[in-house]
């Protein structure tokens, strides 16, 4: 069995903010249909790993590439990465169906494409309504469809769930799986243990800005003998244990079929 050539792969990564170390020499890599979850408490570092993933910020160290190149090499990114890192940035005067009609013109989508996709996401009956009045869940499903609308290879998600009720989540898990089960490859990241056991096929724990553990979720809990509440409480709660791990990262590889 061939082992998939990375979408995704983050090696010695490291960044700085004045005296602050947001991140260091963290390292992460994930396949076509795999969703992988960045999992680590708040302030862990996973948005700015994120950030510099989508070319926002620049590492001082180290590099994060998307399909081998940096996101700024990609032509017309949209059309083989979406992101969703802020639901908090639409404006709030225009409707739902005018947002996506204005980023579709821009990436070269169809004003079909924006249909298909405000029905994928729900929010056919709220398209006309003004963003202003939308609910942060519905807000979170706009984000999506918005990251979404160039057909993407690659979705990069910072805490997707964010403000969904149930339902929705369910809807999101759902989706993300059907994502990954069609060749897509998935990074969200989440402080959320249920999701990630629901949801991920494999697992980075970052904490303190550091990779701390990394490999298939089902083969990394099987290998330590717990679940993964227990494997995460004990890798983040401890410093001497988060010190330990992050001088020598653990890593279970696992060969995956490539579906792409």
């Amino acid at each position: 069995m061939t082992t998939p050539t990375p979408a995704l792969q983050i090696t010695g990564l490291s960044k700085s903010f004045g005296t602050t170390q947001a991140v260091t020499d963290v390292n992460l890599s994930a396949n076509p249909g795999r969703v992988l979850a960045l999992l680590g408490p708040n302030g862990a570092g996973k948005t700015t790993t994120m950030r510099i993933l989508l070319g926002l910020v620049s590492a001082d160290t180290g590099e994060a590439l998307i399909e081998g190149r940096r996101y700024a090499e990609i032509p017309n990114p949209a059309r083989r990465v979406g992101a969703v890192l802020d639901a908090g940035g639409l404006h709030p005067g225009r409707t739902g169906a005018q947002h996506l009609g204005i980023t579709a013109e821009m990436i070269g989508a169809t004003g079909e494409r924006v249909t298909h996709l405000l029905q994928e996401v729900g929010l056919t009956e709220a398209a006309h309504r003004r963003i202003g009045g939308y609910s942060l869940g519905m807000r979170q499903r706009l984000a999506l469809a918005n990251a979404l609308l160039g057909d993407p290879a690659v979705l990069v998600l910072d805490e997707p769930a964010n403000g969904l009720d149930p339902a929705g989540i369910r809807w999101l898990r759902q989706y993300l799986r059907a994502f990954a089960a069609a060749g897509g490859t998935v990074l969200i990241s989440t402080h959320v243990l249920t999701e990630v056991a629901l949801v991920a096929d494999d697992l980075v724990i970052i904490d303190r800005g550091r990779s701390l553990l990394s490999g298939a979720l089902d083969e990394l809990t099987s290998a330590e003998g717990r679940d993964l509440e227990q494997l995460y409480l004990s890798i983040t709660t401890a410093p001497t244990e988060a010190t330990t791990h992050s001088t020598a990262t653990t890593e279970v590889h696992t060969e995956t079929e490539t579906l792409r």
